[in-house]
């Protein structure tokens, strides 16, 4: 059957070789096509081609069952850590064996699923900010510490470093940390002590120094700007300028109280500017380079109050997509005045 390219769908199958108006060869027939084929085939001008005609019977949906095992573990994880962090709180120190049996059947989840983009999507929560972003830092952390090349062991210490690094908050007054307006002075000063007394907990709870080292350390900047002392960027602990990459990244992208969340690529943009002078560039690098081929497919909200699917990523400007919409491609690196400002997992 010859159909437009306009007209494909994910799932279809070509029947034929197919070439450009140049001759160049695109796919091979039997190429099942998904949005990434689609957009080559647009990208070297193709207009129709044929596909196959199939009668196939539907597939369990093994995507969607494995989503929802995943998500029930994310909720029994926050509520692991909320039990971490009173404890914590009342006693100065936590079990570490329980932060460990909480931690790691997410961990073996998160290598059975790849899709970052809609891990961040599932983990997207209007309350308990605390005990979720601590769940987010340490997920991002594990993805960033195997993207560097870290070790199995070394990736699940870096994650459960990520999954710790805010439980100084414990001591800091709930009111301050929930309070709707702009801090003072005097409360971001004790604020900035979470990073201390986090240190100070988790050195009465492990015998693992650099898992305090990232509690201490992930706020400070490398060009000195950071806190609790200022330290600059041979100073700051790997595990700590892994974890500052998740933080920010979570703390962004999450609605709190004082803030709204936003949308997940605009935030890879700024965090990729820090990375010239405030944040490690290569846990960066690591993070961008990996994350954004996972928004390819996913369905989106414009500014224009269209929907659409991003089908490729741009060479030009990768934090500007393509994007599938009414039957039009959009080109966001040239339609400026476009952009996305709402991401959705299916």
């Amino acid at each position: 059957m010859r159909v437009h390219v306009m007209d494909l769908k994910p799932g279809d199958f070509l029947q034929a070789d197919t070439f450009s108006a140049r001759g160049l060869h695109v796919l091979p027939r039997g190429s099942r096509l998904q949005l990434e084929e689609i957009a080559r085939l647009i990208q070297h001008g193709v207009d129709y081609v044929d596909i196959e005609e199939l009668q196939e019977p539907p597939a369990p949906n093994i995507r969607t069952s494995m989503i929802q095992a995943v998500a029930r573990g994310f909720d029994t994880a926050i509520e692991g850590f909320e039990s971490v962090y009173m404890e914590a709180l009342t006693k100065g120190s936590f079990n570490q064996s329980v932060v460990d049996d909480i931690l790691r059947p997410s961990l073996e989840s998160f290598d059975k699923q790849k899709d970052v983009v809609t891990l961040l999507l599932l983990l997207e929560r209007s309350d308990n900010y605390t005990y979720t972003h601590s769940l987010q830092v340490g997920m991002l952390s594990y993805y960033i510490a195997s993207w560097l090349g870290y070790s199995k062991q070394e990736c699940y210490v870096i994650a459960r470093a990520g999954y710790l690094i805010d439980i100084g908050k414990c001591r800091i007054s709930p009111a301050i940390l929930n309070k709707p307006g702009k801090l003072t002075p005097a409360e971001y000063e004790e604020v900035k002590l979470h990073t201390i007394y986090g240190h100070d907990i988790i050195r009465n709870s492990m015998n693992d120094s650099y898992t305090a080292l990232a509690a201490l350390q992930h706020h400070e900047r490398e060009d000195g700007s950071g806190y609790p002392h200022r330290l600059t960027k041979t100073d700051i602990h790997p595990y700590a300028q892994i974890a500052a990459v998740a933080d920010i990244y979570s703390a962004m992208t999450s609605h709190r109280v004082y803030q709204s969340k936003q949308e997940l690529i605009s935030v890879l943009r700024e965090i990729h500017s820090l990375s010239f002078g405030k944040l490690s560039a290569v846990p960066v690098q690591a993070f961008i380079q990996h994350l954004m081929p996972g928004f390819i497919g996913k369905r989106v909200l414009l500014s224009t109050g269209d929907l659409g699917v991003i089908i490729m990523n741009n060479p030009v400007d990768v934090f500007r997509p393509l994007v599938q919409c009414d039957g039009q491609f959009l080109d966001l690196s040239r339609e400026r005045n476009v952009s996305v400002i709402e991401i959705y997992m299916e």
